[in-house]
């Protein structure tokens, strides 16, 4: 076994927050061992377990401050093993010497425990090793907990990454129309402003939560179908239904507009004349089950070379999975006259 210049004694920060607790763990331990006791009562077994308690309280500590830190977290199994087997034959010689002088009176008694050496080595790796398995438990159960704290944090990150991602490309999408209109010098422009004030106190405000209110986030679809209506030419047929009851359901939120964002800006913008865009929302207490059937032109242009529906759709598919990922379904299907979006959510309140 080699001697490391960089051994230490590292002292675990419960160790120092549990004083008292192991304070408590000795003192009962030590009363148990005296109750357990043929003579409890006698002095000779006051003694004999208060010097046996103090030998298990060496052995646990040198165990944990500094074999396991210094040998068994490096990975030296074998190493760690062998030392700690090499502390309780030490500490067996060292604990029959006391009890020999303490008991220097009584030969008898000198005799018993020089006799009871082998006893006293297995007493004193046992709870040696006690003490290793009770850290291993520690240390596991504190690295699932920072590993689930990594993994929430990592998804919260992803998440408001994705997030951040919707919000400028739907703005980006209103202001365009909104231009077209001024440029029209229609008298719906005002009408706009009020409606994308509206959506953007939502988005800026409201959906930093987690979960917002089911309520809001069908009006915010609303608002959305409003300003896309005044935009649209006259013979497109826009229809929203929502059936069902919404009383304090909450979903995450912005998970339906990029459905929307899709069905008129790859559906609707490049068909000619004509068009139709047919939302379905499906409201129970428990689940949310949305559809979208927008028309489309035969040959849509694509220019790019990209992918129907962009990055939109991306961010929302990852932010469902990551949200709901075992409480959604989520269909799409592309033909050659239309696009349809099936979406079913469990919500997880």
């Amino acid at each position: 076994m080699s001697i490391r210049s960089d051994l230490k004694f590292n002292i675990p920060d419960w160790a120092k927050r549990d004083t008292l607790f192991h304070a408590l763990f000795w003192v009962g331990l030590y009363i148990a061992l005296i109750l357990i006791d043929p003579n409890p009562s006698s002095v000779f077994t006051l003694i004999k377990e208060l010097v046996t308690i103090c030998f298990y309280m060496v052995i646990v500590y040198f165990n944990l401050y500094f074999l396991i830190p210094n040998y068994l977290r490096r990975n030296s199994g074998i190493n760690y093993a062998i030392a700690l087997v090499l502390t309780a034959i030490i500490l067996t010689p060292l604990k029959t010497i006391i009890f020999y002088l303490l008991f220097s009176d009584q030969p008898g008694v000198q005799t018993y425990f020089i006799s009871r050496q082998g006893i006293i080595f297995f007493q004193l790796l046992f709870y040696g090793s006690i003490s290793t398995i009770f850290q291993i438990i520690l240390d596991w159960q504190k690295g699932s907990v920072e590993k689930m704290e990594l993994q929430h944090k990592n998804t919260e990150s992803e998440l408001n990454f994705l997030k951040s991602q919707i919000n400028p490309h739907f703005l980006f999408n209103t202001l365009n129309n909104l231009y077209a209109l001024t440029l029209k010098k229609s008298d719906q422009a005002p009408e706009i402003v009020l409606k994308l004030s509206e959506m953007m106190r939502y988005m800026l405000y409201e959906c930093n939560e987690e979960r917002v209110p089911l309520r809001k986030e069908v009006n915010y679809l609303e608002n959305y179908l409003e300003l896309e209506k005044l935009r649209q030419k006259k013979n497109i047929k826009i229809d929203f239904l929502v059936s069902g009851l919404i009383k304090d359901q909450k979903i995450a939120p912005l998970l339906f507009i990029p459905f929307l964002e899709n069905s008129f800006k790859h559906g609707l913008s490049n068909q000619l004349s004509g068009g139709y865009v047919k939302i379905l929302m499906k409201i129970s207490e428990n689940d949310v089950h949305f559809s979208i059937d927008n028309s489309k032109a035969e040959s849509a242009p694509n220019p790019n070379g990209k992918k129907s529906g962009g990055i939109g759709l991306v961010n929302v598919k990852r932010r469902l999975n990551l949200l709901y990922p075992d409480s959604h379904e989520l269909s799409i299907k592309d033909s050659p006259n239309n696009y349809c979006i099936d979406l079913k959510i469990k919500l997880n309140n």
